[in-house]
Order: structure tokens, then sequence, then C-alpha cells
């Protein structure tokens, strides 16, 4: 980072008038970079042909850099290093060949996908793609005033042309609202925006300042990232000016305009390359897929570790699976503030011997830890001597409002304030017994234009990079967690984040608001995150701020929430209730029952878990990443893909007892409660009775079970494992292969090849169902027996290849047939 450039003159902004745009010309040739130059005005812009699908942009008024590093751009990396990345560092990138034509006025670059032509008099960039062996228009930069060349202000632009007949536009994170953003405007600064509206509330808590543009007529997708910290809006044609046609934009209050143009056949594509681009996902421990416990309201109370000993007592009592408690900050209060690493003895006499109670239980602590040190917090003063703090010039803290109090947030872009905290994680939480950090309140909220950060050496305005000490604070987390126990994979949660924060932590949609609206827009919240490369994600089930669900939306609200990576129930209710799975008797066998089923689909979540960390697929996702070619998925809908193989339908109105679902063309589908199937192109109406959520399965596919009756401190991450397969063949012929990936589910031995697959073909013929099974990798799956379930309606001869048929019988009308495995 470096410090801001000082205000144009007014002879400079005279020498930029807007009557003359700047003339480049193609100045140097280095290997994948092409560097153009202006004649007048010292511009520079640079033209990166990364991969086929990957053309970047950077354009630099007056040739400066003002933010020299990046720390989200990771070409299938896992991390960064502290201090960041050098923007012309193409390590990770392959640099294609590509070709570069000259012509009176024009620059034509392209790669064997993606085209670029650029107008040199005002950079006028325009792009296409190549889809199905033709090549397409995509985007094009708005013909009058793209970029600034110093014609407005110190703030970053990027004008494009918009067709809003034919274009919509997808990602931008966790934003409120419909999942197509057109006609709509946003704006990126972190807040920590408690009891939002998931309609209408924003800015929220994370920075992904990338998005997806579907062109209807051709289907054809482009992505593209800007590569900022920094503040920053889109409008994506809200705004109207008669001068410029229609448009839409970006603008950063501060750094570069560097942008990523990606090309891809469908939408899936754009985003795992985005995915890739930004990071390689973090692989983390099956339990970390199992529910998880979570309210403030047990902390904060003067009898806290009673409450939190009450909620052990009440998951045995109703046989309530529980892998894993969100701690709360309440651990660390003095009277009614929070001081992070600092336990409050009086509610927890023996942290150690509490944690250890909850690891008893097979429960393990994520711990809340905030960045900011209030201004009487024990370790202030400390903070302030070694300079930990983000600071104002004359070097006292930079003071914020935090908590109902005022604070300093820790600065980590200084490497002594990553020692530090480091270490407060290992001997504060890890060597007390607590498993994993939960990072919250970390939007680092910093609004003045004083406070500065150390900048690794380099100190800058703090607030032109606020989410860079988010990524900072979470990497540091991690990297301790690393260090404490190597062998053993690290689980982080974090509240707040930017574009690469999938490599270190799961996340969540932040403190919503309790109603079915919430309920409804979660929903596309957490589809648009995972457009973005986050799908490791949930809510807060039953809502965190405003009044207690009543037991219908709660009933609803888990039926959605089993089938989201992040499982976790969590509130702060006004009337001091506390979200639980018990908390409605007359439902409490219903949501055991419900956890149960989380539990049972463990394999499959830990199969698409792994995907996510080797192959950048999204674990949930809107239907029409898997359903491009049908143009019904692109309307407003409230379902969502888990995987590629099941169509989640939740209830989001109340008093219903059934459920119209839109079924993506292309495939049968299966009811999977009852084995109904039916044909894709069509909405059906399924009953949706207060003790089952709608679920439908693709037809071809089979979905890996853990079959073994679990039972709570025997949870199904850590306790019985019994596999087992559901099988939705073709109604027809036809043949498929389903792979599940299985190892020790904690360690870090997956990544020297201690992991292994089951692979499940299946062939339908007109009588005859051929499943063909085996165990394949260095660890191959140790169990010698599985049981394969199959519909009621699927009455075809089954043959097994791979083992021999011990039982079969009718359970629940579902055909279950036992099978031994072939060597066992």
């Amino acid at each position: 980072m470096t410090q801001p450039l000082p205000t144009p003159s007014a002879s400079a902004r005279t020498a930029t008038s807007l009557s003359a745009p700047p003339v480049f010309a193609l100045a140097e040739r280095d290997g994948a970079r092409l560097t153009l130059r202006a004649a007048e005005g010292g511009h520079v812009a640079h033209l990166f042909v990364l991969e086929d699908d990957i053309v970047r942009v950077m354009v630099l008024p007056g040739g400066t850099l003002r933010s020299p590093r990046s720390w989200t751009v990771a070409p299938g990396a896992e991390d960064v290093p502290a201090e960041g990345r050098d923007r012309f560092d193409l390590t990770g990138f392959s640099c294609p060949a590509f070709t570069v034509e000259e012509s009176a006025g024009s620059l034509v670059v392209a790669t064997a996908r993606l085209r670029l032509t650029v107008a040199l008099t005002g950079l006028f960039c325009r792009w296409e793609t190549l889809v199905r062996g033709t090549w397409h228009a995509v985007a094009a930069d708005r013909p009058t005033q793209n970029y600034n060349f110093g014609w407005w202000d110190e703030r970053v632009y990027h004008y494009l042309k918009r067709d809003g007949a034919d274009e919509m536009y997808f990602g931008l994170g966790e934003r409120s609202g419909t999942a197509d953003r057109h006609g709509q405007s946003y704006r990126m600064s972190n807040l920590d925006a408690m009891g939002y509206s998931a309609r209408t509330t924003d800015p929220l808590y994370k920075h992904i300042p990338f998005y997806i543009t579907w062109k209807k007529a051709a289907q054809v997708p482009l992505g593209i990232f800007y590569d900022t910290l920094s503040d920053c809006s889109f409008d994506m044609g809200r705004e109207l000016d008669n001068y410029h046609g229609h448009y839409r934009y970006f603008v950063a209050d501060a750094g570069d305009l560097d942008y990523y143009v990606i090309a891809g056949s469908a939408p899936a594509d754009i985003t795992r390359r985005f995915t890739w681009l930004t990071g390689r996902p973090a692989f983390m421990p099956k339990w970390s897929l199992g529910y998880s416990g979570s309210t403030m309201t047990y902390t904060d109370a003067p009898d806290a570790q009673d409450r939190m000993n009450e909620f052990l007592a009440k998951c045995e009592e109703h046989d309530i699976l529980c892998d894993s408690f969100h701690l709360s900050s309440g651990y660390t209060s003095i009277a009614d503030k929070r001081y992070v690493f600092h336990w409050n003895r009086d509610k927890f006499p023996d942290p150690a011997a509490f944690a250890h109670h909850y690891l008893d239980h097979g429960v393990r602590l994520c711990a809340n830890i905030k960045p900011c040190l209030l201004r009487d917090h024990p370790r202030f003063e400390e903070a302030v001597r070694e300079g930990l703090l983000v600071r104002d010039p004359d070097g006292s803290p930079a003071m914020v409002q935090f908590w109902d109090e005022a604070g300093a947030y820790l600065d980590f872009t200084n490497p002594k304030t990553l020692d530090w905290w480091k270490a407060r994680v290992k001997e504060a939480l890890l060597e007390t017994g607590i498993a994993a950090t939960w990072n919250d309140n970390n939007e680092f909220e910093i609004w003045s234009d004083r406070a500065l950060a150390a900048g690794f050496g380099t100190p800058f305005p703090a607030r032109e990079a606020k989410p860079l000490h988010t990524l900072l604070m979470i990497r540091a987390s991690k990297e301790a967690q690393k260090e404490f126990a190597p062998a053993t994979r690290p689980f982080l949660i974090s509240r707040a984040g930017a574009a690469g924060m999938q490599r270190y932590v799961q996340t969540w949609s932040g403190d919503n608001y309790t109603s079915w609206e919430t309920l409804k827009y979660n929903v596309r919240m957490g589809t648009g995150l995972a457009l973005s490369g986050v799908s490791n994600t949930g809510h807060d089930i039953g809502g965190f701020a405003g009044p207690a669900p009543d037991a219908e939306l709660f009933l609803r609200w888990v039926q959605f929430g089993i089938f989201l990576p992040r499982f976790s129930i969590h509130s702060w209710n006004d009337d001091k209730t506390v979200n639980e799975p018990w908390m409605y008797q007359e439902i409490t066998p219903a949501i055991s029952r419900l956890i149960k089923l989380r539990a049972r689909l463990v394999p499959y979540l830990y199969d698409l878990l792994w995907r996510y960390h080797a192959s950048y697929e999204p674990m949930i996702r809107p239907t029409f990443l898997d359903f491009p070619e049908d143009p019904r998925c692109f309307d407003e809908n409230d379902e969502m893909m888990l995987g590629s193989n099941l169509l989640v339908a939740p209830v989001v109105e109340p008093g219903r007892r059934d459920r119209e679902v839109y079924l993506p063309a292309g495939t049968d589908w299966y009811d999977a409660w009852t084995g109904e199937s039916f044909a894709g192109g069509q909405t059906v109406t399924l009953a949706a009775p207060w003790d089952r959520p709608p679920l439908l399965a693709r037809a071809g596919c089979a979905i890996p079970l853990n079959l073994a009756e679990q039972h709570f401190n025997q949870g199904a991450t850590q306790g019985a494992d019994e596999r087992g397969f559901v099988l939705f063949p073709h109604r027809g012929t036809g043949a498929f292969q389903t792979e599940c990936y299985e190892d020790d589910g904690d360690s870090e031995a997956y990544r020297t090849g201690g992991h292994g697959r089951w692979t499940v073909a299946v062939t339908a013929g007109a009588d005859r169902l051929t499943v063909a099974i085996a165990k394949e990798g260095n660890r191959p799956p140790v169990a010698t027996a599985l049981t394969l379930l199959l519909p009621p309606q699927e009455r075809r001869t089954l043959e097994i290849v791979g083992g021999t048929t011990v039982s079969e019988r009718t359970a629940d009308g579902w055909r279950t047939v036992a099978v031994a495995l072939a060597g066992a």
C-alpha cells in the first residue's frame, strides 16, 4: 500500500479534459503482459493474458499503481503471504499462447476462448467469448467515459454498456433481495448489520466484488472480478443518465482499477474458475458438518457454565445429535462488555475442565474472538506500548465505537500483531481445550481518514482496505491452529470476509432478523454467496435478532438448515428466550429426527466438501448452475441445489402443508421421501407436512448415507458409520456412476494420499439394474458390507457386481438390499 495520491491541481485537471480522451499505443510486450501507454497524461494500461479463459486489465491513470499488492488472488493456492502478493506476480497462471493484432486505432488480443478488442482512443474494451463454436459479444465498455482519467475525483470507475432486455446479473456475494441483481445498486462496506432485512438491507458483512453476466438470448455467461479491498459500489442499471445510454458501473473509493474477465460456456464454469482464482477452499474436518449449538443467552447469564452444561443434558434427554457449540463472547465479559482472550472466572471457574467436559460428550467448542480491544481491556496498554493497534498520525490508538464502548482495532498489517494474536489464540483457547475459533465482529468499521494501518512497513489509511484486516485476522487464527495441532485440520468460522475467505473459514449470513421473509430471502443470499466462490456457508437457523420464532417458523427453518453446509441454531431473542431444538415440546421429536437426517446425509455433505476443495465445485447453488439450458431456472425462486443431485425446496410461507416446485428440464426427478418419479420441465405440488421437508433427487444418481443408528454423544462424524447408498436410477435405460470420497475425517493425511473412495456404477435396462461396487484409492474404505436402498416403485431385477446380495427386505416401502462386498 502507498499513501493516496494528492488531489490533482487545476492545471492537471485541465490537461485531462473530457473533450480529449487519452490515446494509447502498444508500448511493450513482456510474456503474458502487454503494456499500453498514452501519448499525454502519463496514463498506463496493462493487459495480462493469464489463461485461455481469463484476461486481466489494469488501468493506471497517471501511471501510478496505488495498491501494489493483492491478498485476494491466489490461483489454485491455499494461501498468499501475509504481506500479500505482488500484482505483477503471475505465479500459478499458465499464461497460454495468444495473438495480438494491431490495426488503425485498435488492438485485438485473442486466446482460444476469449477475445478483447481495445479502441486505443479512450481505451474502450469490447469482449467476446467462444461458446459452442461461435464467438459471442458479451460485454463492452460504455462508449462515453468508461474510466476515470483524472476527470472527476480520486475514485476508481468502470462503466460498461448494459442491455436491459437481454442481461441478468448474479453474484456480488451475500446481497439482500432478488437473485438477479439487474436494476439494483449495492454498496460494499462491511458492516455489523444486526437484525438486517434479507430483502432490503445493504451493505452487509462481506466484500466480494465479483458478478456473472448472463446473456439470455445466446445463453452465454461472463464473469468480472475487481481486485480491490476498498469500499466500493455497483450500480447494475438502477441509475439512468440521458447522455450515456444504458450502462452499469463499478466505483471504488480508493486503490486501482484491476479487473479480471472470466469466460466460460456456462455459469458453473465461471464460478469454478473464480473460486480457483481466489484460492483453494479449506478442507475442514468432518465434524464441522454436524449440528452446532449456539446462543448468546447462555454465556451472558451469571450462571453461564451451568447453563452451558444444561445444554448437554437437554441434548441427552431429547437425543439431539450435536458435534460442536459456538461459545458466544459472554465468556470474556467484565460487567456487560467483551474483552477478547479474557476468561470470566466467575462464570467459568476452570475453563479447561469446562472445555473437556464438552469434549467428553463429543461436543467441540468454537470460541468467539473479536479484533477490537476496548480502552479498559486488561491488555490495552500492552497493545499501545507494543504498537499493535490501528493508530492516528500522532501514534495514539485510532478509537472507534465497539460494543457500547470505545476501543481500537488490532492492526493485522503489523507482523508483531500477527504474532501477538497467534500467541493469545493458543494460550487462551487452544491450550484450554477449545477446538476452533469463531472470528466475529470483524467488519473493521474504521471511518476516520486519519486512522493509519502499518501496511507491513508502508503505512496507509486503514479505511482504504478494511477487509484486508479481516482476511489477515482469519489467516492468523488459522495459522495459530495449524501451529498448535499440525496433524489436525483446522476449523474456523468468520462472519465478515472478502474474496478469498474460502481459503480459511466457514461462514454464515450474519445476524439475521426472525421472520418468514428472512427465511425466504436467506435462500437467495446463500446461493449468491456460493456463486461468488464461498459455498461453505449457512444462516442463523430460526433467526438471530427480533422476536422468538413460533413453532411453525422454527420447524420450517430447521427443515431448510439441515441441508446447508453450516448448520447452527443461533439466537439473541428480544424476550431473552433461546432458539433450542427443544424450545417447543410439540415439535421436539420432529427436530430430533431432522437432525438425525442431517447426520444420515453427512457422507454426501463430506463428499461435497471434498469436491469444493479439490475441484472448486460449490456445495450449494441455484438451480440454473446445473441447468443453464432451462430458462425457467433463471426465474426468481426459493429452491437450491445441494450438490448436483438433490433439489431442496424449503417451505417459506406460513400455514402451508404443500409446496409447488418447478423441476428443471433435462432430467427426471424422484420425490426423495416417497420414490414417486416426475418428468422435468414441469411444476409439481409436493406434500410438506410439518415433519418432512420437500426434497427431490435427480434421476441417475446415488446418494451416500450413514445408515447407522445415531444418538447423542455418539454423533455421525464420530460414532457408528454404516455406509449405504440410496439409488435413483433412470426410469428407462441409462447408466451413471457415483463416487464418494472417504478418509479419517480429521487429519492432514489426505495430503499424502491417505484417502479413498467408493464407486457405484448403475446400468438400467428394461427389466434389470446392474450395480457395480468398488473401493479405490491409497486408503480405500474399510467397510466390508453396505446397504442399497431403492424406491418402492423400482421392481427391476437387481444384479450386484463386486459383492453378493445377503438379504432383501422392504422398509418404509423402500427396497433395502444388504450387500457383502467381494474380498471382504
